[in-house]
């Protein structure tokens, strides 16, 4: 087993230390280097809410195990695991809360997926690990049933850019933690199913509507490109979180191209390796297109459970074949120069999402957990 820095990095891979993560290539191999100067790979958890412990079947988990006490949950509980589980960082924090998942997903429905507080600088850093912050530039996921598309062209948009940046940026900036901020989660830059569309492609189609959208594009991430920089010249700017399963068009990547440092692309393969290699093939293709390293900053799986019998998912059966699901996928990935890491959904299980490590009495599903935490200990080994 390789040797493990206190960030989760591999001392087999040795770059010069910033005392900030960065990017660096090593024989044709693109890594994030962590603050000691260590090649890492970040493998990260993401809808992390102590709100899943606060539902009348499982509060008394949540006081007795916690004290009623977030700090206590965040450090006995959340670091613990995460630790235990071979994950070295944190991904995005908030979890779905309501809406749209009760009954099996349809992508074809127009719903509205409520999400809980994402958490603060000072959590994160209170925390202690590797971590990544959410700046939520628009509100056009394709998971979001009353979008808003914002005029990039006015003031208001660029006002919004320096609020955000502001309050995270002057508290994060100085950050050994902090690997970078990303922005929205799974946009929609076409027009939304719901109706929404960017100001100012009314009525434009083919060439004309193309070279809108890149000038739109543009203005987006130069906006919070700038104001970023105007607090933070150091840390990652990962972009916005695309879906790997919707169409992305080209002009938004070139627009994005001098403005963000990792492309992010988020996939769900189903437990196959036809599934499996059609990801690589994507990811590969987006790689060669756009010239950046990529994240996966959200992917996992499911299965039906006691709270949740709905949630079912081709091919996995149970949770002993969620793990077998998690380690073939990552084996085969883990093995592409471009990749710096994967952030894995999610923590405890809820009554929304409707599936985690852990059951909604903070268990860990061990035919799930166990083998996935061995894997996690030696990703190093299979580069």
């Amino acid at each position: 087993m390789s040797e493990i820095d206190s960030y989760g990095g591999s001392t087999r891979w040795r770059f010069d230390a910033t005392g900030a993560f960065r990017l660096d290539r090593d024989s044709g191999r693109w890594w994030l280097v962590d603050p000691l100067g260590n090649g890492f790979l970040s493998v990260g958890l993401n809808h992390i809410d102590d709100s899943d412990l606060k539902y009348p079947h499982n509060l008394e988990v949540w006081q007795k195990r916690y004290g009623g006490s977030r700090e206590r949950w965040i450090s006995e509980g959340v670091v613990a695991d995460l630790r235990n589980w071979g994950f070295n960082s944190i991904g995005w924090t908030q979890q779905y809360i309501g809406g749209g998942w009760r009954e099996k997903f349809d992508w074809s429905q127009i719903v509205v997926v409520e999400h809980g507080a994402q958490w603060t600088v000072a959590d994160l850093e209170a925390a202690g690990m590797p971590y990544i912050i959410q700046m939520r530039l628009a509100e056009n996921e394709n998971w979001n049933g009353r979008p808003y598309y914002p005029d990039v062209f006015d003031a208001d948009f660029d006002d919004h850019c320096a609020y955000l940046a502001r309050s995270i940026c002057v508290d994060a900036a100085a950050s050994k933690n902090l690997i970078g901020y990303s922005f929205v989660d799974a946009p929609l830059w076409f027009r939304h199913p719901a109706g929404a569309d960017w100001p100012g492609l009314e009525g434009l189609e083919g060439d004309k509507r193309e070279a809108k959208l890149f000038e739109i594009a543009t203005k987006y991430y130069e906006t919070i490109h700038r104001h970023i920089r105007t607090y933070d010249p150091h840390h990652l700017i990962l972009g916005d979180r695309y879906n790997g399963d919707n169409e992305l068009p080209d002009v938004v990547f070139e627009a994005a191209k001098p403005y963000i440092d990792v492309l992010s692309v988020q996939y769900y393969p189903g437990n196959d390796q036809a599934s499996r290699d059609h990801v690589i093939t994507h990811a590969r293709g987006l790689h060669e297109r756009v010239g950046k390293p990529i994240l996966i900053p959200d992917i996992g799986n499911w299965t039906a459970t006691e709270l949740n019998p709905q949630r079912t998912m081709d091919g996995v059966p149970d949770q002993a074949t969620r793990a077998s699901h998690y380690i073939d996928t990552f084996t085969d990935l883990v093995r592409e120069p471009w990749l710096l890491g994967w952030h894995w959904c999610g923590y405890v299980e809820n009554l929304s999402r409707g599936w985690g490590m852990k059951d909604p009495w903070d268990e860990p599903y061990g035919e799930y957990v166990d083998p996935i935490a061995d894997f996690n200990r030696t990703v190093y080994d299979l580069l």
